[in-house]
């Protein structure tokens, strides 16, 4: 069975090219706006589903996975610009927040959370880290894999998960839905 990652995630591609799973990429191009109303667990499990509808047909499977930073009720997606990063990072100092990632592979979807704990942050290191554009277009705007991640004491379940695409999961899927992995 061909797979398809309706995503433009390098860290999504990256994970999957490491595993030596063969895979084309099809980014989905939605509206991303969540619903009034919709939880975050709703919001993140439509935007998957509704990526992966963008590829879905005959002979292939699609894979397409939506990640947010859950604060309170507060869902944080990528930031608009520095100042936004800048703001989302303050939100995150010293706090616990979860993420969540949605991933579908049709007809099944499954949501994935992991709560994290960030050391509270200066406003030097505020700065410095969304200054370093390395959680630019990063749910929460900071890459646990990445700088951010000197910040992190804790996370309380899948690591994969916070960098974006829950591998356990996801393989499990993928292995349900015929795709060829390379143990299978």
């Amino acid at each position: 069975m061909k797979l398809i990652l309706c995503s433009a995630s390098p860290r999504r591609r990256e994970f999957l090219q490491r595993l030596g799973v063969r895979f084309s990429v099809a980014p989905a191009h939605i509206d991303e706006t969540q619903r009034e109303g919709e939880s975050a667990r709703e919001y993140v499990m439509r935007m998957a589903r509704e990526k992966a509808q963008t590829a879905a047909g005959r002979g292939t499977v699609a894979l397409a996975a939506d990640t947010i930073v859950l604060v309170g009720e507060e869902v944080l997606g990528k930031p608009r610009d520095r100042f936004d990063a800048e703001r989302m990072l303050r939100i995150l100092s010293g706090i616990e927040h979860r993420v969540i990632t949605a991933v579908c592979v049709p007809p099944r979807a499954r949501a994935v959370e992991t709560a994290v704990k960030f050391a509270p942050l200066s406003d030097a290191q505020v700065r410095w880290l969304a200054a370093s554009g390395d959680g630019d277009d990063k749910a929460g705007a900071y890459a646990v894999q990445g700088l951010a991640g000197a910040f992190v004491e804790r996370i309380d379940g899948s690591f994969t998960n916070v960098v974006g695409l829950p591998l356990l999961e996801t393989l499990s899927m993928l292995e349900e839905a015929g795709v060829e992995l390379p143990w299978t």
